[in-house]
């Protein structure tokens, strides 16, 4: 393996996501680390790096997913064991950015949490952030150290070309990702619509309006993030006013709650297409796919090791990029 300086590459996870750690680490032909990760009977995390990682390259993988606020302190702990252990370099692997939608101050008197998240990685000892498809880029700027911002368009790629979706337009749900879907209506040769919505209350909103041609087409419903479906089950019912005919939806992040699944149960999708940047379960009564992103976070995590470029991992096919 490669090497900066002649440090080891070491890979090590907290609680939220070891599934997706020990298949990344078997995609890089190295064993997971030892770590343990406990609570104290009071609630507090305990953290304790069973190997050496004196003079190492160590990678924390850990989404910062529900439980949100434990896993992210399970993470910056860690973060502080591992730079008190004299670790060479310390990369978040962040495979799902919690307080991401927290960007900006919409309303008077409100916090931006995902740049106080931030400001607590860097604070803890993070020297590189690796994450995947980020709710709004603009985060990687909260940063003042590196972030490789990855993308699961190639990993979505895959899979819809083999599912031969005949007639497809690909579809936002929301103004805001209007570029996301444009990239899926680019590397899938379709159509693009765009559905306009206004929000009600946190977890209803309404679509009002169809940019496009939808009629008589399968769609394919993109977004980054998923938790109540109110925006993709509108989006459905307006697009089936429109004429639409078949429902894929692609969804990187499905942090479903109990009311998203039974509005999807109820919104009569062909397939929810998701990964498991975040731990699935199987959802009763919903067609679901959940695409592996292990190979795609192995291919970064050897090239940031080996002090290579991680942008080949943007590229689809010959000329289309993410």
């Amino acid at each position: 393996m490669p090497s900066i300086s002649g440090n080891q590459l070491q890979i090590f996870s907290g609680n939220a996501n070891r599934e997706l750690a020990e298949r990344i680490a078997a995609k890089v032909k190295i064993p997971l680390g030892r770590a343990s990760v406990t609570s104290f009977p009071d609630g507090e995390t305990f953290v304790k790096f069973e190997d050496n990682i004196r003079g190492n390259d160590v990678f924390i993988i850990q989404p910062t997913c529900a439980p949100t606020n434990q896993n992210l302190m399970e993470l910056l702990i860690m973060v502080d064991a591992a730079r008190r252990a004299s670790a060479y370099r310390i990369t978040a692997v962040l495979p799902f950015f919690g307080y991401a939608r927290q960007d900006r101050k919409d309303q008077p008197r409100v916090p931006i949490t995902a740049k106080l998240v931030a400001n607590l990685l860097v604070a803890a000892g993070v020297h590189r952030v690796l994450t995947v498809d980020l709710h709004a880029q603009q985060i990687q700027g909260f940063f003042d150290i590196p972030v490789d911002h990855l993308f699961t368009a190639p990993v979505f790629y895959k899979y819809l070309v083999e599912k031969k979706i005949p007639n497809l337009v690909a579809v936002t749900p929301d103004i805001g990702g209007m570029k996301m879907a444009a990239a899926y209506g680019q590397m899938m040769d379709c159509g693009l619509a765009i559905v306009s919505k206004k929000r009600l209350n946190a977890t209803d909103t309404e679509a009002t309006h169809v940019i496009g041609d939808v009629k008589g087409k399968n769609v394919l419903l993109v977004d980054d993030i998923t938790e109540t479906a109110g925006t993709i089950v509108s989006a459905v019912e307006i697009l089936r006013k429109h004429g639409a005919q078949d429902f894929y939806v692609g969804v990187p992040h499905a942090v479903l709650s109990p009311i998203a699944v039974e509005r999807l149960k109820k919104a009569g999708i062909k397939e929810l297409i998701t990964t498991n940047t975040t731990p699935q379960t199987e959802i009763a009564g919903v067609p679901t796919k959940v695409l592996c992103v292990a190979p795609l976070l192995a291919d970064a995590i050897v090239r940031i090791h080996a002090g290579e470029s991680v942008s080949s991992l943007f590229e689809i096919r010959a000329g289309v990029k993410t």
